[in-house]
């Protein structure tokens, strides 16, 4: 079974930093602020990632979550769809999965979150302690910007829209909201969000 994204140690450390705990994590972001949220792992399509580190920025203080709740990593869609079939069982590439950061002690898969998620529980802005506590960090969130550029063109938007609302959906998923099984709740709440920040 391929290893879950570490984007918050990989955001703190880089390439050959370790997959360290949290506390060191933390440690490093009173450290190196302002922290990274976007990591780029791919090559095949050029992304604004400042402008998407705003945006990112903008919606987390929207859906009231500390700065440093969630990281979002650009992938290939070779990697995209590995995680998509072992978590999903989907053997082809998907826009966007995410994962959440809750996992079990003895190290079984987290839970998946993605277009199709499927955990229940919701969070709050009261759920965390603070900005720098360990408790406040969601999880990843992996986009594929081939997938994505090709859904933009399809949907009639552009491609710097289809990541802002990939990254929004992601956040969404992380918070606990399931379009496939609430009452239409996530998607009133994307779309009212759309609306506050400026994207179709």
């Amino acid at each position: 079974m391929p290893q879950l994204p570490r984007l918050r140690a990989r955001t703190a450390c880089g390439n050959s930093g370790p997959a360290g705990s949290r506390a060191s994590f933390h440690a490093w972001t009173r450290l190196r602020w302002p922290l990274q949220m976007i990591i780029n792992r791919q090559r095949a399509i050029r992304v604004p990632i400042p402008a998407l580190e705003k945006f990112l920025t903008r919606a987390m203080k929207e859906l009231h979550l500390p700065a440093d709740s969630a990281a979002v990593c650009l992938v290939s869609n070779a990697q995209i769809a590995k995680w998509n079939a072992a978590y999903r069982g989907k053997n082809k590439p998907t826009d966007v999965l995410s994962f959440n950061a809750n996992e079990d002690s003895s190290g079984r898969k987290r839970s998946t979150r993605s277009e199709h998620g499927s955990k229940k529980a919701r969070f709050s802005s009261a759920s965390f302690s603070s900005p720098t506590s360990s408790t406040s960090y969601l999880g990843d969130i992996a986009i594929a910007p081939a997938v994505a550029r090709k859904n933009a063109r399809l949907y009639g938007r552009s491609f710097d829209e289809e990541m802002r609302i990939l990254i929004l959906h992601g956040l969404l998923h992380l918070m606990g909201y399931d379009h496939e099984t609430d009452t239409g709740q996530m998607d009133r709440r994307e779309k009212r969000l759309r609306r506050t920040l400026g994207i179709s």
